[in-house]
């Protein structure tokens, strides 16, 4: 099954108390393969990798796997600062059946671009999973520069990369590698995934598809067309959702906009907390710029 296309960052739905609502997660799964989403990330930063313990997000994973049933392509968030610890979630991702693993890159410990090549090789050959690669420079405080994904691309279970560095550069330098068209380039940046998907990757996964499945996957399907005049209409409705979601720290913004769209509890996990009230409204208009609500 093709990962390609508006791939959702899935939120962690949570009660109040913090504990995690399994039948709203099970209906999320069903709302957004209605919506058109093309693919679910299961457990990845949005959805507060961060603060579930092992149970919980393997148990996370099992269950979108098994709701989605095979209808849309299911991506495991298994990485971990440590490369025993990204090794161990990574065969646990595969044991669930996941269609493929998202690896983070190592946080906080900031390895060299040397201990970046030997930890994905080491996850990779321990466990044999499609892997794709994450970069995410301002959550992990180091950055996966091309030259190393080069290095890294030929492994041949390592399938691609989610780039979040965002700007023309290091597109461009992604694109010139000439890493071929099996391995996939995924934006990691609402903001600029149109352009990225029409300069040639395939595809983004998507906080602002947590609130707009249905027009974020109408954008990525004409930018993957090639049409890039639809593309930028209907990017420009989702502009606001873009720029808003990330008015506090990810994923405090699109949490409280799912709870007023009722698709969600209240919960977060400390340290994160609810989002300010001073900022009720600037979210709030961006989901009414966006049409999301009335």
């Amino acid at each position: 099954m093709p990962i390609r296309g508006s791939i959702v960052a899935l939120v962690t739905p949570m009660h109040e108390d913090g504990a995690v609502d399994w039948n709203c997660l099970a209906e999320l799964v069903e709302w957004h393969i209605a919506e058109g989403t093309d693919g679910l990330v299961a457990v990845g930063t949005t959805g507060e990798s961060a603060t579930l313990d092992v149970d919980e997000h393997l148990e996370v994973v099992r269950r979108v796997v098994s709701q989605a049933r095979g209808r849309v392509p299911v991506i495991a968030g298994t990485g971990a600062n440590s490369t025993r610890e990204a090794i161990e979630l990574t065969r646990a991702g595969l044991a669930a059946r996941a269609d493929a693993c998202l690896v983070v890159t190592p946080y906080y410990n900031k390895p060299p671009q040397e201990g970046l090549y030997q930890h994905y090789k080491a996850v990779a050959e321990a466990t044999g999973a499609p892997i794709l690669l994450y970069n995410v420079p301002g959550r992990t405080g180091c950055d996966l520069l091309p030259e190393t994904v080069a290095r890294l691309a030929p492994i041949p279970n390592i399938i691609g990369l989610k780039e979040a560095i965002g700007t023309p550069e290091r597109r461009q330098a992604l694109l010139g590698l000439g890493l071929g068209k099996d391995f996939l380039l995924l934006s990691g940046d609402d903001e600029t995934a149109r352009e990225a998907i029409l300069a040639g990757f395939v595809g983004d996964i998507s906080v602002t598809a947590n609130i707009a499945p249905r027009l974020m996957h109408e954008m990525c399907a004409a930018a993957l067309a090639g049409d890039a005049e639809l593309a930028a209409e209907l990017d420009a409705r989702l502009l606001p959702l873009h720029q808003k979601l990330f008015v506090e720290p990810n994923p405090i913004p699109a949490k409280w906009a799912l709870q007023v769209m009722g698709r969600i509890p209240a919960g977060l996990r400390l340290p994160l907390v609810p989002l300010s009230p001073s900022l009720h409204a600037v979210v709030r208009e961006a989901l009414r710029a966006s049409g999301v609500l009335a």
